[in-house]
């Protein structure tokens, strides 16, 4: 199955739901400038700043529905969280928080190994520091921000991924936007990236010295070998030189998908066309595999084969930042290249011990068999729950063994139905739409959590089986019924 397959009547009824929303927004629009003023108050002689379709779906479909994210909460973002209710009277122009709480089952956080809410010797490493160093050093690395924490983490990271050498990043965004472009620093460097690649790869990408990109189709490894086939044999435009180097680029786990990489094929087309391989890990490192090492765990690829392998620190351990880890000469040339590392500061030393800590618990290195537990926790009950979905009727599109569980909403207008009315049943939930995803594949996104149980995921999936049955979403079910339907009536 692709990442979106989207039925006759599902397409045209989606169509349909976005083009009455438009109008309705223009009508708006134009009654608001014929009896109120410009909505812009753009100066005379200016041009808008702002693009005209972009700032009408913003306006006008957007802030309907913007209460369905960014929900605060006043409690950790464990198994279980604490929404704070909010209210608006002007059509969320403007929204007021209330002292009134909700109190949820969490599936809205990437709090996959549970460490949001961490052991007490984890919590009690992380309290120890802040008191030995403070909270942060406000430097970056190359000046008094650098210490003995983050080298035990990168020396740690290297060592758990399996490369020589590996550098941390305050920011995961910011470890693939300034790194990227050290990599293909030249017009004469083709870039090979997924269609469906992370935002942060693409700033990286457009951040280049003017490399050429070329995009595959998600996870199509026939279309990969036929690019790069291509690329080689006509070389670069207008010279036909060779490219100086091809990067393939591609995810561990693709988060708005919940599909996992066809690493394996990967590395055969990398190996075969002396291509490099660059591999987002941020969802899949301790999330995947039989020891939490990643897709290369998971896949049974030596780490030797993928030459930059990425992650971040901000799903699996509960802290922040991300890390890149590669041969020790790479490495070192980030270091003294990067100016995600020259001017930004340094990971804060309590988030690098945070990290640490939850490394050696996912080893083991810290004596416990917390790791193994946990890693078995989030594994079975991520499978769990998206088998449950799916006899529910939701038609589910994320692979098995992704703790990224998604299912097809599709209609504009079932995003906040599903969203709400999981809110009002106690289930905390992200629903996804344009530019997120496309257009017309709204979805809702799981994340599981080994802090969860299967009691847990049971009491989910009979609030989740009301809400699908109101809002529509049980397409599996409706496609059942619409043959049996139509069979009676030919018969």
């Amino acid at each position: 199955m692709t990442h979106c397959d989207i039925s006759s009547w599902v397409l045209i009824t989606t169509y349909l739901n976005y083009a009455v929303l438009i109008l309705l927004g223009q009508i708006r629009d134009f009654f608001h400038e014929l009896f109120i003023g410009s909505i812009h108050q753009t100066p005379k002689g200016f041009a808008p700043l702002v693009h005209s379709y972009e700032d009408l779906y913003t306006r006008r479909l957007y802030r309907r529905i913007c209460d369905c994210w960014n929900r605060p909460i006043s409690s950790r973002p464990g198994a279980y969280i604490d929404v704070m209710k909010r209210v608006s009277n002007d059509y969320n122009k403007t929204i007021q928080i209330t002292d009134d709480r909700i109190h949820c089952l969490n599936l809205a956080s990437y709090n996959y190994l549970g460490f949001a809410d961490s052991p007490k010797h984890v919590l009690d490493d992380v309290l120890k520091s802040i008191d030995q160093y403070g909270p942060a050093s406000a430097s970056a690395y190359g000046d008094f921000g650098y210490s003995k924490i983050h080298k035990e983490l990168e020396d740690m990271t290297a060592k758990f991924v399996g490369k020589e050498d590996s550098i941390v990043f305050s920011m995961g965004f910011a470890t693939n936007s300034t790194t990227i472009p050290l990599l293909a620093p030249t017009p004469d460097c083709l870039i090979i990236s997924d269609q469906l690649n992370h935002t942060s790869i693409v700033a990286g990408v457009r951040s280049t010295g003017g490399a050429k990109v070329t995009v595959f189709k998600h996870n199509d490894m026939d279309h990969l070998e036929k690019i790069v086939r291509k690329s080689i044999i006509e070389g670069q435009p207008v010279t036909h030189r060779p490219w100086k180097k091809i990067i393939i680029i591609v995810e561990g786990i693709y988060s708005m998908e919940g599909e996992i990489v066809n690493l394996k094929r990967a590395v055969e087309i990398k190996k075969k066309y002396g291509c490099y391989l660059y591999v987002d890990e941020a969802h899949s490192i301790g999330a995947l595999g039989k020891n939490g090492r990643g897709v290369c765990d998971y896949c049974g690829v030596s780490p030797a084969d993928v030459d930059i392998l990425m992650g971040t620190f901000t799903k699996s351990f509960g802290s922040v930042g991300g890390y890149i880890a590669a041969d020790k000469e790479v490495i070192t040339y980030l270091r003294k290249n990067s100016y995600g590392l020259v001017y930004g500061s340094s990971l804060p030393i309590p988030c690098a011990q945070q990290a640490l800590s939850a490394l050696k618990v996912i080893t083991g290195d810290d004596g416990t068999d917390i790791g193994k537990t946990k890693l078995f926790q989030l594994n079975d009950t991520s499978n769990y729950l998206r088998e449950g979905l799916k006899k529910l009727g939701f038609e589910v599109i994320s692979d098995v063994d992704s703790p990224v569980i998604i299912t097809m909403l599709y209609n504009p207008a079932k995003m906040p139905a599903f969203s709400r009315m999981s809110l009002e049943q106690g289930i905390a939930v992200v629903v996804v739409g344009a530019p997120a995803c496309d257009t017309l594949c709204s979805r809702v996104r799981f994340c599981v959590s080994a802090a969860h149980t299967r009691e847990d995921v049971d009491k989910a999936l009979k609030k989740l089986d009301v809400v699908g049955t109101w809002t529509g979403t049980k397409y599996k079910v409706f496609e059942s019924q619409l043959v049996n339907d139509l069979y009676q009536l030919v018969m």
